[in-house]
């Protein structure tokens, strides 16, 4: 058969099945794979096992490759620091009570029933059952993502089974490999010890996961610069692919590599998610071609013949999931719905096992294993594949989070923004036209900010005196000389009225007193940090440099950052400082506890006009919508900010692109950022400074005290 004519035949039959299926309440999952039993050697032989291994494999790698990227997108830092000891405490538990039954029940039956080849020994039956315990703790993503998609399930329950569905995988994909490796060390011709199997084991996982990185890495900086989905589509599509085939080629993992590329695309700062969703498009037809092809794989003569080992397989995995997910939850505190209804949408397998038994047959010195490994999974998968979409289909119903409301349409992909030079020759001030500030009687600590730049200390000297104000402090200014001077100390010192003319002439003019002092540090952040530490600091106010300098300032800024213990506040100046409307993007509730004082500073001076823009992911529900924009305004009422802040919320699926979209209509952005360094900054990025590289807006970033990535 010709494979045009193949695939015709398997996509417009698993289609009918799966239309079929629904018809009597049944996932479509089921469908496909039913089609795929129909067309296969245990039904019409339309599809063959020749026409399966040579010409029709390749769709399986595929599909394992987006799955196993779509897994990633699941393991979001931010969401699972929410539900980590619930996600963390369930995985674990429900994948070692599936290891646990499956290999002590395969392992009791197989060895005392003497059910393997004469030649066999107790190390044999052994290295069987871990085989099978390991592929046991695997979880059908493939299966649930479709159901959960075809339910368009969304809450706290959904998010906990995917992060659950994805640390299975992870956990399924090393406990094989390590497993494996120990078996070729030990098995017929096999040398070596446990510890350089399982550092052999630890080397490939470190292999994968590194491959992931840098091509989610690639994926998110070539997603920047590309605006239309089908460019995006196409050459994401093609590393990812080109991630899947370097790792079969260098013996790494597929599966872990494609996680961890989706891992770091949906964990860098800026969160573009854009990539994930043009694949939701693509992705159909080929999960389409997976459970057909793996109906074609099951032969019900092996299940006859395996059929007494599979059922053992299915009901242990499936008792061991459901009793490892309720005492998780239950040890956890989780919600009821996560309690009582988890564990039985985590029965679905496919993609992730089959995959791994695959894996054997293309090891030798696993291939005495695979005839009894092959009939008894696909045995145990199969009934998992009929009965466990129906059963994660009725747990999101009994949840309480299916849902049946279309989708919103997709905003125009075509749209582009342009960017604007953020390096003027100077900063151009809007003169203040304001009534004047009036200082409180009795003014405790500073706001300080550096002025080493003439071009710059105009613009950070207004906005650390609005900072002051809110204190009710004085704003300093400080300039630090190197001791190198030597002599020529105290004459500046006697020069300082001269050397801070312009900054305390715009202080002057909003109604303050500047301070001034001049340090002497060879270091730059030292000087900064002592003239800080000699009184109360409310704040470090700080100034991009306009050009020059841009390295040696990120480096006073790194030390600063790490070392100071008041706010850190980084201006970045572009086109007209001017202040009348200010957009406060915010990703959490984190972001409003740093931002709180700068907001209250700007708020309650002058006629200043502050949106909160709150961004959520794509995924959320109408009502947490409202929720948060609710939450953001009984703040704002509060904080006493009720006439001059207007609270909006999105949901988007590229914050960058959204925050930048919104930052046209506003005069200055102020955004909370968390410090990272070296590697960390290169995966997670820094969504403030995206941002300020894209808006062509004047921009405060602001470091919390300790900000650094933890």
């Amino acid at each position: 058969m010709e494979v045009t004519l193949a695939l015709a035949i398997l996509l417009g039959v698993g289609f009918a099945a799966a239309k079929l299926g629904q018809l009597v309440r049944l996932p479509s999952v089921t469908g496909y794979v039913c089609a795929g039993l129909i067309l296969g050697p245990s039904g019409f032989a339309f599809i063959t096992p020749e026409l399966i291994g040579d010409k029709l494999a390749h769709f399986n790698q595929i599909a394992l490759m987006l799955i196993a990227f779509g897994i990633g997108e699941h393991l979001e830092l931010k969401r699972l620091k929410k539900t980590a000891r619930t996600v963390f405490s369930i995985g674990f538990l429900e994948a070692f009570l599936a290891f646990a039954f499956v290999a002590t029940a395969i392992f009791l039956i197989a060895f005392f029933l003497d059910l393997g080849p004469a030649d066999w020994v107790l190390r044999h039956y052994l290295a069987l059952a871990v085989l099978l315990g390991s592929v046991a703790i695997a979880t059908a993503p493939a299966s649930t993502l479709s159901v959960m998609r075809e339910m368009r399930a969304k809450g706290t329950w959904t998010t906990t089974l995917f992060q659950v569905v994805a640390i299975d995988n992870g956990l399924a994909i090393m406990a094989f490999g390590i497993a494996a490796s120990l078996i070729r060390h030990f098995g017929e011709g096999g040398s070596g010890t446990a510890l350089g199997g399982c550092l052999i084991s630890l080397l490939e996982i470190a292999g994968s996961l590194l491959l992931g990185v840098l091509t989610g890495l690639i994926i998110a900086y070539v997603g920047s610069k590309i605006k239309r989905r089908s460019e995006m589509l196409t050459a994401g599509l093609a590393l990812l692919l080109l991630c899947g085939e370097t790792a079969t080629f260098l013996d790494f993992s597929p599966l872990l590599a494609g996680m961890a590329a989706g891992f770091t695309i949906v964990n860098r700062d800026s969160r573009d998610v854009r990539f994930f969703r043009t694949l939701n498009s693509f992705e159909s037809p080929i999960y389409v071609l997976f459970f057909t092809l793996a109906g074609v794989h099951f032969n019900l003569k092996e299940f006859a013949v395996a059929g007494g080992l599979g059922l053992v397989y299915f009901f242990c995995r499936a008792g061991g999931k459901n009793l490892g997910a309720r005492l998780g939850a239950q040890f956890s505190n989780a919600l009821p719905s996560v309690r009582f209804f988890l564990g039985q949408a985590l029965v679905p397998q496919a993609g992730v096992a089959i995959a791994l038994i695959f894996l054997t047959e293309s090891t030798p010195e696993l291939q005495i294993y695979t005839p009894f490994l092959t009939p008894i999974v696909l045995a145990g998968v199969f009934l998992a594949e009929l009965a466990g979409p129906v059963l994660a289909r009725q747990a999101v119903v009994k949840a309480g989070e299916a849902c049946i409301i279309e989708p919103c349409p997709a905003k125009c992909e075509e749209g582009q923004h342009t960017t604007t030079d953020l390096n003027p020759e100077s900063v151009q001030l809007i003169p203040w036209s304001w009534e004047k500030l009036v200082p409180p009687v009795q003014q405790e600590g500073q706001v300080i900010f550096g002025a080493a730049h003439m071009a710059t200390v105009a613009g950070l000297a207004r906005m650390s005196t609005i900072i002051a104000h809110h204190h009710n402090a004085r704003p300093c200014a400080v300039r630090v000389i190197p001791k190198t001077l030597g002599r020529y100390y105290g004459e500046l010192q006697a020069e300082t009225r001269l050397l801070f003319a312009v900054e305390t002439a715009e202080v002057k003019n909003i109604g303050y007193e500047l301070n001034t002092a001049i340090v002497q540090e060879n270091n730059v952040a030292d000087g900064i940090l002592a003239q800080a530490e000699s009184t109360k600091t409310f704040a470090i106010v700080l100034g991009h440099p306009l050009q020059g300098t841009h390295k040696e300032f990120e480096k006073v800024v790194e030390q600063v950052v790490c070392r100071a213990t008041c706010p850190v506040i980084i201006v970045r100046f572009a086109g007209v400082l001017h202040t009348e409307h200010i957009l406060v993007p915010v990703t959490g509730s984190e972001d409003i506890i740093a931002l709180k004082d700068i907001i209250c500073a700007l708020g309650k001076v002058g006629e200043h006009r502050i949106t909160l823009l709150g961004v959520l992911p794509s995924d959320e529900r109408e009502e947490d919508i409202d929720a948060a924009r609710k939450k953001m305004e009984s703040w704002s009422h509060a904080v006493g900010l009720d006439s001059c802040v207007c609270s909006k919320v999105i949901a988007t699926e590229a914050r960058l692109e959204a925050i930048v979209e919104a930052a046209a209509e506003h005069d200055l952005v102020v955004m909370s950022s968390t410090f990272s360094q070296g590697l960390e900054r290169i995966v997670f990025g820094s969504l403030a400074e995206n941002v300020a590289q894209h808006c062509g807006k004047p921009m405060l970033i602001i470091y919390s005290p300790n900000s650094q990535r933890t």
